[in-house]
């Protein structure tokens, strides 16, 4: 009989120390990330849901890799064509192309997965509707928001809102962070850390909103602090995921970031309650 698989020990120390990681790495890729969302949204504002819906498939296949460390198995072919189709449409036909997009792929997920033996059917159909009601339904908001009045400037403001929750978060944390919020989950994420990220959210929100959307600064404080809460829950989603599937991070395509979807974690959440915020507080 083979021996079980020891558990990985998530709480080998970083040899980058308190950083966490290779911050020049980081910074680098993070700064070349952000060079291709701007200049996508700014000289042709659509082909930034082509750039989601490159992203989602990436992020999909990490997922993928890591759920089949524990045996469940994706529905691959259906996932892998109908993810960018529920962001593309979305941006071309609305919340009916996206939600037509979502039915036909999980609907053909299902009948797929009938194929294959009945063992494993729950867990197996039970990961790829999480996958792709996670990845893709949330990626299909940013197409709505992007297809609103003033698109790209209110992605811009979302990105940068998020972006400013994870810088917030990250250099108050390092510096000062000494009471966790939840060992259970993620014993690195401290109270400093979120009390840094509101302070930066709050003024990205204020200039964005401002500047970006032209509105009224009280507006931009009330999304800097709801998208602060949202991006915190999402880095907690992605953090029991980990534990759970035994993996420090689900790719290594981004140097100093690790996968992908390790970069994801508080964008898909906000990419949702952004696009509901911004309908609420600045009309369709």
């Amino acid at each position: 009989m083979d021996e079980p698989t020891p558990p990985i020990d998530l709480s080998t120390p970083s040899p980058y120390g308190r950083a966490g990681r290779n911050l020049w790495s980081a910074i680098a890729v993070g700064g070349a990330l952000g060079a291709i969302a701007l200049a996508s949204l700014l000289l042709v504002p659509w082909t930034f849901s082509v750039v989601v819906a490159a992203g989602i498939l990436i992020s999909t296949h990490e997922l993928e890799s890591a759920f089949a460390t524990r045996g469940i198995t994706l529905v691959r072919w259906p996932l892998f064509v109908g993810s960018p189709a529920v962001v593309l449409l979305a941006y071309f036909y609305g919340t009916t192309g996206m939600l037509a997009a979502f039915g036909t792929t999980l609907l053909l997920c299902l009948v797929f997965r009938l194929l294959g033996p009945t063992e494993g059917f729950a867990t197996d159909i039970a990961a790829t509707g999480f996958v792709l009601g996670y990845l893709a339904l949330m990626g299909g908001f940013v197409s709505l928001s992007l297809a609103s009045g003033l698109g790209a400037e209110r992605v811009i403001t979302f990105l940068l809102l998020t972006v400013g929750s994870d810088i917030g978060g990250y250099a108050a944390g390092v510096l000062a962070g000494r009471h966790p919020i939840s060992t259970r989950i993620s014993p690195k994420k401290s109270w400093e850390g979120l009390a840094g990220s509101l302070v930066l959210q709050c003024v990205v929100g204020v200039l964005a909103f401002v500047y970006l959307l032209e509105s009224s600064w009280w507006r931009g404080l009330i999304a800097a602090v709801v998208l602060t809460i949202t991006a915190t829950l999402g880095d907690f989603v992605e953090s029991a995921l980990k534990r759970d599937l035994q993996v420090k991070d689900l790719g290594t395509i981004l140097p100093g970031h690790g996968g992908l979807m390790d970069r994801m974690d508080s964008l898909l959440p906000n990419a949702f309650v952004s696009w509901g915020l911004f309908r609420l507080l600045l009309g369709t």
